[in-house]
């Protein structure tokens, strides 16, 4: 579960099943190398599954596993140290947390 990126692929799939543009939405950042290196990597660890559709053009989702959705109580308390301590690095908490929430994101 290591790496920056892990942890931000795994929040977001818990809101439910996404496909590759949806997670570059959410993530900005990463690049699609970058999201394929980590999803392949969190699939092969069992914490993600990948579902592909028999359609045309193909359609490929991503979704947590059982054994990922174990990790939502350690990244529950991540994100709440994170949100605690968000004044302390960047200034105003709620200006980061709007951004962070934004529909462009």
């Amino acid at each position: 579960m290591g790496g920056k990126w892990k942890p931000l692929i795994i929040y977001h799939l818990m809101t439910g099943r996404k496909r590759t543009s949806e997670l570059r939405r959410l993530i900005p950042d990463i690049t699609q190398k970058m999201l394929t290196t980590q999803l392949r990597g969190l699939e092969k660890d069992e914490i993600v599954q990948r579902k592909v559709y028999s359609e045309v053009p193909p359609k490929v989702e991503y979704e947590l596993t059982d054994y990922g959705w174990g990790l939502k109580p350690a990244l529950d308390h991540l994100c709440y140290w994170g949100e605690e301590h968000l004044e302390k690095v960047h200034g105003d908490k709620s200006k980061v947390l709007e951004e962070f929430d934004s529909p462009e994101r």
